[in-house]
């Protein structure tokens, strides 16, 4: 089975054609080449998604393709230059398709207009969901959320494993109770080359089932074989402390304003899991992180709280 990956020098994209070339496939990564190196023994060609003729550099056909674009106009791209030298297309979404974070429901925002800057953070559902409209019907839609595991630098899980390993007392957001989705990348990887295999179609949100913020913690916990002291926080101490929220500088991962935000880690994935996503133990996940963290010398930075900033909001609560 011959698999183009488009992209497959970081994180996911990296996952899923490491994972492809152990399956047997015949793995060719294409991307300009700035993330990261492609995984050994495979074949890369370097191509720029963004000029017209980009992907030239392609040659032959494929039986799987696995594009994990953000901008509809390389998306657009890929579709037309590949067209008729494709066989199943498998185009990696997100969650942020959905427009309404306040219930766990199927509203999706309207695709990104003709004018709007696809390059924009804030237009990253529209795109997406114009992204999904320009693969069309016939492919796999797999609308991941928050991916996890070995390789994330994006620290929103990362920070946590961290936190923990280090000891002392863990400033904790909001209620032990509070529900949290995500899945790791690995899992994430083989089942979307396991639905890309079978010719699955259509839309399917990628990640766990819902659980709580404590079962979380005390998992990551688990995994690193330590007993954190937790120290909960509330919302509203957060919010006057300008705590923020998800990620970025000053913020504690994975907390998210309610009831603004009561649907965003809240949504049913039974469809992906009847359709065979396996989802590892929280454990394996942080104890994995801890290992690929410390082996890469990667440092926490892109979210969480400094030690100093826990430290004083912890002397609040004392």
């Amino acid at each position: 089975m011959r698999t183009l990956v488009l992209g497959g020098t970081r994180f996911l994209s990296k996952e899923i054609a490491r994972q492809a070339r152990d399956r047997g496939h015949e793995v060719v990564c294409a991307a300009r080449g700035l993330a990261g190196d492609p995984p050994p023994d495979v074949e890369f060609v370097r191509i720029d998604r963004t000029e017209d003729g980009g992907l030239a550099p392609l040659q032959g056909e494929f039986d799987l393709v696995i594009d994990v674009a953000r901008h509809p106009s390389v998306v657009r791209r890929a579709v037309t230059d590949l067209a008729g030298r494709a066989g199943h297309w498998t185009f990696v979404s997100s969650c942020s398709v959905y427009s309404d974070f306040g219930q766990a429901n199927m509203v999706m925002h309207e695709p990104l207009a003709a004018d709007a800057d696809e390059m924009n953070q804030e237009n990253y559902g529209p795109a997406k969901v114009l992204c999904e409209q320009i693969v069309g019907d016939d492919a796999l839609l797999v609308r991941a959320g928050l991916i996890v595991g070995p390789g994330d630098e994006s620290d929103r899980f990362t920070y946590w494993v961290d936190r923990l390993a280090r000891g002392g007392p863990v400033l904790a957001p909001g209620s032990p109770d509070d529900l949290v989705q995500f899945v790791d990348v690995r899992d994430l990887a083989a089942w979307t080359l396991d639905a890309a295999e079978r010719g699955l179609t259509g839309p399917y949100d990628a990640k766990s089932m819902p659980f709580s913020r404590g079962r979380m913690l005390a998992e990551i916990a688990e995994g690193l074989d330590v007993n954190p002291e937790l120290v909960w926080a509330g919302q509203e101490f957060l919010i006057e402390q300008k705590v923020e929220s998800w990620a970025g500088p000053r913020s504690l991962p994975l907390w998210v304003p309610l009831p603004e935000y009561a649907g965003f880690m809240a949504r049913d994935a039974s469809a992906v899991l009847a359709a065979g996503l396996r989802i590892r133990p929280v454990a394996d996940t942080a104890r994995d992180t801890l290992t690929w963290q410390r082996d890469s010398s990667h440092t926490v930075s892109r979210a969480g709280l400094t030690t100093a900033e826990e430290a004083d909001l912890l002397r609040m609560l004392a």
